[in-house]
């Protein structure tokens, strides 16, 4: 890279938000400058972001890519490994200290966990994205146009629902189609692909039989099959289970429903994996929200509110452009739930910085949690949509948690770590460096080369950061290497970022699937199953019945996107290590037609969090004498 900031490090290291809060970013037109971006492909806000248009992907689709390298990790603790700040240490190594082009693909951070229990998402230390308060709050406001888009499609659910529920066919229509004053009618742009999906080929409401009437005009959802929720940025647990339609003119239609956090909206995924302006706008209009009493799928496009969708979300289709705290550029963009959703960055930022960086530069992307989860979905999911193939993929490891794999005693966020932690114990660190094989192995089943990325913390001694590099060699690794970024920066982790190219310019294997789309649901659930060391699979009469109406309404060809604990291989989060000898439960089976995916529920998973009894808000304020933000984490 040409312009990078100069990093200052103190001893001992200062707590994320005052870092973030003493360093001065570069004018992000300077960041926009040195990546190749013309003017008329960034739209700033101030100066410390921008929105990146998807212009450039037109400009440069006949360039070549750089390097594709993917971070994830080994199971993690619920205090989590430095994934987030891995990969932003990596950057600033590869970019400030090796002298490469280099891009960081980042998932935009929710509200929810930045008030809550977790704090936000931005790396740690001397590895931040800047501005830290910036990035972790409303950002360029992506997550409040999907809540907008979320909830006006729910609006027109219930809506619609109580139109039908009080008017006749004719009332009905005449309202949909409603005719000039020469008794003219005209159907809706909108309302093309209904006629479509009916086999309607008439262009004149008029000519329409009073059979075709009836099915024009009808969605006819049942009640108690409609999928769709509200969403608020929010951990809000009193909101998941409500009664709408209480309300005098609602005419007693009270339905039970419930709010999920906006990041688990299916609008967020669609961002995440689409590619363009066009393509999103066909996944929007694909949503399923419910099923008609007649066994049929409802879209949003049936409820012809799909373009609406789109023109709430055409500026949240561009990547955020931000910086390291050492200049090096970001590309912000979605932030699908890694347990429910695919958990990973989006497709279009990826591809834009592919092309901006070029041959010998580098694109790193994070995916969320282990790589059981984040991994395996950003290859099967993710890469499978994008066509992109990743030369590199990173599996961040920590001492703590692998100790904990071996058998070390709980850890529990909030608590201070058992002494089991803080003290050497290399035949505790042995026995748990089995979970790291295992996620290597797995990952190295995609065809890509393996590196494995030590995060050392101040209580690691030299024995068991040796320890763990031998373990993660004699299971396969290209290579695995000790960072200390947390404290040095892209200093500390300049030894990775070197370790990373060699294994990118080595790359020999060719990249495959775990799965092929062909296989039936059930098929493809057990190949992943299996993956996470599964004797087989469960299946709840819930889950069967859902299987058999997505495979008869047409959904079986699409990929996987398995919603389990992000703190075990199994279902069982209290199974450590690598669990052997289980069945896996599917309790439930569920679509996201637009995003692109179908998800089996294992066990029970929770898309609205609740605060804890001490939320992270306790110590967010702002200076009044500086008007910075303080207590951010």
């Amino acid at each position: 890279m040409g312009i990078t900031r100069k990093l200052e490090v103190k001893t001992p290291v200062p707590v994320d938000i005052d870092i973030a809060n003493s360093a001065e970013p570069l004018p992000i037109s300077v960041i926009a400058e040195e990546l190749g971006l013309q003017s008329q492909e960034i739209e700033f806000y101030g100066n410390r972001k921008a929105k990146v248009l998807l212009s450039v992907k037109d400009r440069l689709k006949d360039s070549p890519d750089g390097y594709y390298v993917v971070v994830g990790g080994i199971t993690p603790t619920p205090l989590g490994e430095g994934k987030s700040t891995t990969t932003v240490g990596l950057c600033q190594a590869l970019g400030a200290h090796l002298g490469k082009k280099v891009v960081t693909c980042l998932r935009q951070p929710s509200q929810g966990p930045t008030f809550g229990i977790k704090g936000g998402a931005a790396g740690g230390g001397y590895s931040q994205v800047i501005p830290m308060d910036e990035f972790n709050l409303h950002m360029t406001g992506d997550i409040h146009a999907i809540t907008a888009a979320n909830n006006l499609l729910a609006a027109a659910i219930d809506a619609r629902n109580f139109h039908e529920s009080t008017q006749s066919d004719k009332a009905l229509f005449n309202r949909l189609c409603p005719a000039d004053k020469d008794k003219n009618r005209v159907f809706a742009k909108a309302m093309e692909k209904r006629l479509k999906k009916l086999g309607i080929e008439k262009t004149n409401p008029n000519d329409l039989t009073p059979e075709e009437v009836n099915r024009f005009s009808r969605l006819d959802m049942d009640p108690a099959k409609i999928t769709w929720k509200r969403v608020l940025d929010v951990n809000d647990r009193f909101l998941r289970k409500i009664t709408v339609g209480q309300g005098p003119e609602e005419k007693g239609m009270t339905r039970e429903t419930g709010f999920d956090i906006a990041v688990a909206s299916e609008i967020m995924a669609v961002l995440a994996l689409t590619t363009s302006l066009r393509d999103m706008r066909e996944r929007l209009g694909n949503m399923v929200v419910a099923t008609s009493r007649g066994g049929d799928a409802v879209t949003a496009d049936d409820l012809c509110v799909g373009g609406a969708l789109t023109v709430l979300m055409k500026d949240a289709i561009n990547p955020t452009l931000m910086q390291t705290l050492e200049g090096t550029p970001v590309l912000v963009h979605a932030g699908p739930f890694a347990n429910i959703a695919h958990g990973n960055s989006s497709i279009v930022a990826d591809q834009i910085a592919l092309k901006l960086v070029g041959p010998g530069g580098f694109v790193v992307t994070e995916a969320g949690f282990g790589a059981d989860i984040g991994t395996e979905k950003f290859m099967n999911i993710k890469c499978r949509y994008s066509g992109l193939k990743p030369q590199c993929a990173v599996i961040v490891a920590t001492v703590r948690a692998l100790k904990m794999h071996g058998g070390g005693p709980e850890v529990v966020a909030g608590r201070p770590l058992d002494h089991a932690y803080k003290t050497e114990n290399l035949e505790l660190l042995r026995k748990g460096c089995v979970n790291m094989a295992k996620h290597i192995e797995n990952t190295k089943l995609y065809g890509v080369n393996v590196v494995v990325a030590v995060n050392a913390f101040a209580t690691d001694t030299a024995e068991e950061l040796a320890a763990v590099k031998e373990a993660a060699i004699a299971a396969g690794a290209f290579d695995a290497v000790v960072c200390t970024h947390f404290a040095h920066g892209g200093a500390g982790a300049a030894d990775l970022g070197i370790a990373v190219q060699k294994a990118c310019e080595q790359q020999n294997g060719v990249f495959k699937f775990l799965y092929p789309l062909d296989l039936g649901i059930k098929e493809k659930i057990g190949m992943i199953a299996k993956s996470y060391g599964a004797d087989g699979v469960e299946y709840s009469l819930e889950a069967e019945n859902q299987i058999e109406t997505y495979t008869r309404q047409g959904f079986a060809g699409l990929p996987i996107c398995m919603a389990k604990t992000q703190y075990s291989f199994s279902h069982n989060a209290a199974a450590k290590g690598v669990p052997t000898g289980f069945i896996l439960p599917i309790r439930d089976v569920r679509a996201s037609v637009g995003a692109g995916f179908i998800y089996p529920l294992v066990g029970t998973m929770s898309t609205m969090p609740g605060l804890p009894t001490r939320p992270c808000f306790f110590d967010i304020d702002v200076d009044l004498e500086t008007g910075m933000i303080v207590g951010l984490s």
